[in-house]
């Protein structure tokens, strides 16, 4: 009887445990939320404007002719890190030729939660890279004891813009930092630049580079928050660039510097496979997080958008499929830039598209985070000292101390500006190509999803949750968040 009666409380108890867990789950509605929807479009002066306020009506079932974007609230992906952008040496001193008043007005447009686009995210290059005014270490050359390591070279331009970056940004940003280069004497051709390995004998030195450059910048009131093992591991470049195999990467990682930072009090600190394009991503995943022993300090994977491609889609599959394999890590866009600078296309809508096409693509495979490349360059794209110069959302004219802003700034901006960090992204797909669409829900409840139209026509199309919809018109070769 003791028995029957103690089953009979457990069932009684789970009933009221399930009927309670039942009325906590609050499932999503679209009863009083208006849809403000914020557009960029191209040959118009629409930046991230508002232009319309929109109601939810009954409407259970499109017809066949109608566009839609359909989003369930209900379906939970992946949680959002942040979007931002690389705080190279190069944006650095560019910053430091701004009037002050410019300077300011430049922050408040990044890192401004209100005004601005509002960058939670950022990059930092280890010691110097392509977007540097010269190549340099931290140390004296031959230095594998790293007696003489030593930040002061960042403390002229880059250390007080990321510190001025932190204090707009409200005091935090996630900062990860990637090396293109060892040091000369580390490498098997002896020089920062055009490829070669880094020796064996120099595993652990290199290591401990890592670790030296946590803890100074760290004292300088920087934190760092993880880094990248290698920036381009399979691309020789006439800049600063080094080789690493999936396999060198993977013993490296294993032997050398997962277990320098764990034993040095870094376990914390993130570290990030790959960091190079989608094309050669799952041979370098299946390698290294194919052995448990390299896996397990492995936070994420990195990769750029640079893979070769004629006519069609980069390859946002091979994103989803790292995603569906390794779901217990994490995805990261960690570069991506307009190339082929030319002043004569600032305003180049193409650019912009790009950003909008990707930042959709990447997110509805299963990246968390998305880092644009150089925050700030001047009127020549650099500087740069081998002459790779690039676009970046913003420019200067170091000669009037304007700043320039392109539409890729814009199309950034309709992702950063709303979508916050500790969101989740939900279902969203459209039901026709001509529009892209991702979607994400807020700490605070609320929807962003994004649209975007890179055709040449207008498009009228039904932004519908479960049985409700609200109609919207996105122009022409434009993008829109809409908020809800």
């Amino acid at each position: 009887m003791r028995f029957t009666a103690l089953l009979l409380a457990l069932a009684t108890l789970t009933l009221t445990m399930v009927g309670q867990t039942r009325q906590s789950v609050k499932r999503f509605s679209t009863k009083d939320r208006t849809v403000v929807v914020y557009t960029t479009a191209e040959n118009t002066d629409l930046r991230i404007a508002q232009t319309a306020k929109l109601e939810f009506v009954e409407k259970r079932q499109p017809s066949e002719g109608e566009i839609s974007v359909f989003v369930n609230p209900e379906k939970k992906n992946q949680h959002f890190l942040g979007i931002g952008g690389a705080i190279t040496d190069a944006s650095s001193e560019v910053f430091a030729k701004l009037p002050a008043a410019k300077q300011a007005e430049f922050l408040e447009a990044y890192y401004g939660k209100q005004k601005g686009i509002g960058y939670t995210l950022a990059r930092t290059n280890i010691h110097s890279c392509d977007f540097s005014s010269g190549s340099y270490t931290y140390i004296d050359e031959g230095d594998a004891q790293l007696r003489s390591f030593s930040v002061r070279h960042d403390m002229q331009f880059r250390i007080p813009l990321i510190r001025r970056a932190i204090a707009a940004a409200g005091g935090k940003l996630t900062l990860f930092a990637s090396p293109w280069s060892p040091p000369a004497f580390m490498k098997s051709n002896k020089n920062m630049l055009r490829g070669g390995r880094l020796l064996p004998e120099f595993y652990q030195p290199w290591a401990n580079y890592f670790v030296k450059f946590i803890r100074e910048y760290e004292k300088a009131g920087i934190p760092v928050w993880g880094v990248t093992i290698q920036n381009e591991p399979m691309a020789t470049q006439k800049w600063e660039s080094c080789i690493f195999t999936a396999e060198e990467e993977r013993d490296f990682l294993k032997n050398n510097l997962g277990p320098t930072f764990w034993k040095s009090g870094l376990r914390d600190k993130k570290i990030i496979i790959w960091d190079h394009n989608r094309d050669l991503i799952t041979q370098r995943v299946d390698t290294i997080l194919g052995d448990p022993a390299a896996a397990k300090y492995v936070w994420g994977i990195g990769f750029h958008w640079y893979e070769p491609w004629s006519g069609g889609e980069p390859m946002f599959g091979n994103v989803g499929v790292v995603h569906d394999t390794y779901p217990d890590k994490n995805l990261i866009f960690t570069e991506g830039t307009a190339e082929s600078f030319n002043p004569a296309r600032y305003q180049f809508w193409g650019n912009a598209e790009r950003y909008g096409r990707s930042m959709i693509n990447d997110f509805n495979t299963g990246t968390v985070g998305w880092t644009d490349w150089n925050i700030l360059l001047d009127e020549m794209g650099g500087p740069n000292h081998v002459g790779n110069y690039c676009f970046a959302p913003i420019h200067a004219d170091t000669r009037t101390g304007e700043l320039i802003y392109t539409p890729s700034y814009f199309y950034i901006g309709h992702f950063s500006k709303f979508i916050k960090p500790g969101a989740t992204r939900i279902n969203g797909v459209s039901s026709r190509s001509q529009l892209l669409t991702t979607s994400f829900m807020n700490p605070d409840g609320s929807v962003a999803t994004i649209v975007m139209n890179s055709t040449e026509k207008d498009a009228k199309y039904l932004l519908s949750i479960g049985t409700q919809a609200a109609e919207a018109t996105i122009p022409a070769h434009s993008i829109q968040t809409l908020v809800y």
